[in-house]
């Protein structure tokens, strides 16, 4: 951060768009305001190596509390507010942090995350070096710590291996450039969200900050900003396709020049409408998880010519297929995707084993299969696959089907138990008001999938059914009501 500020002072390095207007945030201001927030951790007895739960909105605040982290020596721990007050207490209590930033916790400094940018903008003397003491020259033996998504259960603490050290001068990823105007609408307490903005933001990329994903506000900040790169994840994506083609005409995304996306498998019918719309130029797919144990990644053309395919291994990565028995899949058989990526664990679990083997083999627990010339498809993960009277259903097929009904804006298939059966599907679908009933969503599935694999009740709501960052939990029990 003190880099960018002595190199260029005034560069705008992050703008957040208001209902009033904008606020901005130069290189100046996040130097001197990260500098005098570190000075308050290190006051609460944060100590190098210490992890900092972090559970802000998407905003500058978010930016200055994590900058003043790394300045302390310490590793940030974003955690989303939306977590319940007992899921916040279960990741404290797993973390053991120095301090929590954003909400209160039993026994540990708790700090507001607010007013980190405020004070200093209310105060200019702060950005004339007002603010004294002196600041550690160390850095953290890890540079993040997030919490995993809780899709298949309690959430995990992801503690990367890699220090909080990192080349301004050089890419951190192909697919990532060097220079930018990024757009981060996604949750900054997400794992991918989190690596791409904080990463593009210390090599010199301009952050546009929503404070969530709205369709119509991507599309204007596209176009207000200069966005020339975005991370978006197929429900972002879905949604934006729902939207009328005037009002998303090639010319107000003009501008982008990669649209990176992730998260979860993108339905083809998805990915090819994509294409169609931004170019398949411009897009560009990965598979990877939080603990960085490996990925791939596959271009626009690339998968026109493979279509399903989520690309071949890079950097380092090793891709295997492997059966129930340990054996290895032979080509286009699906099991269980293990991946191995260098010699040494790019990522510890806190407070729950990991599956990494002695060898570096690794997975996410996904089920898919590779082809004869090295192509990974995906199919599901392993722990949603629904068993209904012995057959196996991937969710994914199910929401895919109910998410190209013109009224659906997202879907979520889950099992639930049955003494004949093992598991009967049910669905909820996000409607987003239209008059639609769960009913016809689920006649409409039938017809398509067939009534042995399509859902016996399909409960319409009309809220996202899953967060910003494209992720859900099929076990919570919200819904199953």
């Amino acid at each position: 951060m003190s880099e960018l500020a002595a190199a260029d002072p005034g560069r705008v390095v992050a703008v957040a768009p208001t209902a009033a207007g904008e606020r901005r945030l130069t290189a100046r201001a996040l130097d001197a305001a990260s500098d005098r927030y570190a000075r308050r951790l290190l006051e609460h007895g944060v100590r190098r190596h210490d992890l900092v739960t972090v559970s802000l909105p998407n905003g500058l605040d978010m930016i200055v509390v994590c900058a003043a982290v790394w300045k302390a020596g310490a590793t940030p721990q974003p955690v989303s507010p939306g977590l319940t007050p007992a899921e916040r207490a279960d990741v404290v209590a797993v973390a053991r942090p120095a301090a929590v930033v954003g909400f209160e916790a039993d026994g540990v400094p708790s700090l507001a995350g607010g007013d980190a940018l405020g004070e200093v903008a209310q105060d200019p003397a702060w950005l004339d070096g007002a603010d004294t003491g002196p600041l550690p020259d160390t850095f953290a033996r890890s540079w993040k710590a997030p919490t995993s998504s809780g899709s298949t259960g309690r959430p995990k603490v992801v503690m990367a291996t890699a220090p909080a050290l990192l080349d301004p001068e050089r890419p951190v990823a192909q697919f990532l450039p060097l220079r930018a105007v990024q757009l981060v609408s996604g949750p900054l307490t997400h794992s991918a969200t989190f690596t791409y903005a904080f990463r593009g933001l210390l090599t010199g990329h301009a952050l546009v900050i929503l404070p969530r994903f709205e369709e119509r506000a991507v599309l204007a900040a596209i176009e207000r900003y200069g966005v020339t790169w975005a991370l978006l994840v197929p429900t972002m994506l879905h949604r934006l396709l729902r939207l009328p083609p005037a009002e998303r005409e090639a010319a107000r995304v003009r501008t982008l020049q990669t649209v990176l996306h992730l998260g979860s498998p993108c339905a083809p019918a998805l990915k090819r409408a994509v294409l169609d719309w931004l170019g398949p130029e411009r897009v560009v797919e990965v598979y990877a998880g939080s603990e960085s144990n490996g990925l791939t990644m596959i271009r626009g053309d690339e998968w026109l010519a493979r279509p399903g395919s989520v690309g071949r291994p890079i950097a380092g990565t090793q891709v295997r297929v492997l059966r129930e028995d340990g054996s290895t899949a032979a080509p286009g058989e699906t099991g269980q995707v293990w991946l191995r990526r260098g010699t040494e664990p790019a990522y510890r679990y806190v407070g729950a084993p990991g599956r990494r083997r002695p060898d570096g083999w690794d997975t996410l627990g996904d089920l898919g299969h590779v082809d004869a010339d090295g192509w990974l498809w995906l199919a599901d993960r392993a722990d949603d696959v629904i068993v209904r009277g012995g057959e196996k259903v991937y969710p994914v097929e199910v929401e895919r089907v109910l998410e190209e009904h013109p009224a659906v804006r997202s879907a979520l298939a889950f099992g639930v138990p049955d003494a004949e059966l093992g598991q009967r599907i049910q669905a909820v679908a996000d409607v987003a008001g239209a008059p639609i009933s769960g009913e016809d969503l689920r006649a409409f599935a039938a017809g398509r999938l067939g009534a042995a694999r399509s859902p016996e009740r399909v409960r319409v709501v009309h809220e996202p059914v899953r967060d910003d960052a494209g992720k859900a939990r099929r076990s919570s029990p919200a819904h199953m009501t």
